[in-house]
């Protein structure tokens, strides 16, 4: 039975627009759901309630780490590093994607601040850790990555997904 896979895409929004367009059309071209800022809707909701809930239907995690930290939540925590943090904590399976060279990243691309370097170096460090990842400097690479990666995660570690009304069906129809 062909199971559909809700994929969570985390990264920093601004600086990644093309890359994050790249990883929903892998997603895709894999057969899953892309769930990722730019599908959330307006809401009376706090942020980061809002994103919690879209990770719990989440069956994988994507992370893209590059050469921001983002945007800080009231505790001084970037809301990327936040999603991570909650995915792992749910047990989600995450795959992590992180940006070979920052020094070559444009300055508009780029934390300038010292305090949000800082937090990036120590983010990129602890998600680096005890874990196999991915490196890639272009777009274009970094959905083949994706493309590669994805496949071997849901063979590797099969999580929920989710199953079509007609495969539902099927499964009564042929008890």
């Amino acid at each position: 039975m062909e199971k559909r896979y809700q994929v969570f895409i985390s990264s920093t929004f601004a600086d990644l627009e093309d890359e994050r367009r790249k990883v929903m059309d892998a997603v895709l071209e894999c057969g899953c759901y892309p769930a990722g800022m730019e599908m959330f809707p307006a809401l009376d909701m706090e942020q980061f309630t809002y994103i919690k809930s879209v990770i719990d239907k989440s069956d994988f995690y994507i992370l893209i780490i590059a050469g921001r930290y983002g945007s800080l939540a009231k505790d001084g925590i970037s809301y990327t590093e936040k999603e991570y943090n909650y995915a792992v904590e749910k047990g989600i399976p995450t795959l992590v994607f992180i940006k070979r060279d920052i020094e070559s990243i444009p300055p508009d691309k780029k934390e300038m601040d010292i305090k949000s370097k800082e937090k990036l170096v120590i983010f990129r460090k602890r998600v680096a850790e005890n874990r196999l990842l991915s490196y890639w400097d272009e777009p274009y690479e970094l959905k083949s990555k994706i493309l590669l990666s994805l496949p071997k995660a849901i063979k590797e570690t099969p999580y929920n997904g989710e199953v079509s009304e007609q495969q539902k069906n099927n499964l009564v129809y042929s008890c």
